[in-house]
C-alpha cells in the first residue's frame, strides 16, 4: 500500500505543522477501508492475476478454450514468459493497491470535524487548512461570548 505510506507521511507532515501552530488541537487520522465494491474488485484482480500467471507458466492457451485465436499480446507472453509475468503481476498489483487505498484522514476541532478527505475527495492544502481552522475557532470564540440563554 504505498500510496498509504505517502498519505501517512502527508497526514504526519500536516499534524506537526498543525501542532506547531496550535497546541490544543487534537487530529486523528487512521486509514479508513475503501468501499466493498472496491475491495471486491481487488480481491478479484488478485485471483485472477495468479490464474493468468500459472496459465502463462504452463503454456496454456485459454483462448483456445472458447475457439478463439490467440491475440497477438499472449502469443507474445508464451514466448516471453518472464516479462509477461512480471508485468502481469505489477499492473496487477498497481490496480489492487488504486482500490485498496483511499489515504484518507480526518481533522476535527474540539470533537467537530473540520475536514474529510472521505467527504472531499481530495486533500487541503495546508493554507486551506490553516483558513478553516482559523475561521472555526473564530466561530468558536464567537459562540462561547455570546450570553446564554435561560431554560
Amino acid at each position: 500500500m504505498k500510496d498509504d505510506i505517502g498519505y501517512r507521511r502527508v497526514f504526519e507532515e500536516y499534524t506537526r505543522v498543525l501542532n506547531q501552530r496550535y497546541p490544543d488541537i487534537r487530529i486523528e487520522g487512521e486509514n479508513y477501508l475503501p468501499q466493498p465494491v472496491y475491495r471486491h474488485i481487488a480481491s478479484f484482480l488478485s485471483m485472477f492475476k495468479l490464474a493468468v500467471i500459472g496459465l502463462i507458466i504452463l503454456g496454456k492457451d485459454p483462448f483456445a478454450f472458447f475457439g478463439m485465436q490467440a491475440p497477438g499480446l499472449w502469443v507474445w507472453g508464451q514466448e516471453n514468459k518472464i516479462y509477461a509475468c512480471m508485468m502481469v503481476f505489477f499492473l496487477s498489483n498497481m490496480i489492487e493497491n488504486q482500490c485498496m487505498s483511499t489515504g484518507a484522514f480526518e481533522i476535527t476541532l474540539n470533537d467537530v470535524p473540520v475536514w474529510s478527505k472521505l467527504e472531499s475527495g481530495h486533500l487541503p492544502s495546508m493554507q486551506q487548512l490553516v483558513q478553516i481552522l482559523e475561521n472555526e475557532m473564530k466561530l468558536n470564540a464567537h459562540m462561547d461570548s455570546l450570553p446564554h440563554q435561560r431554560s
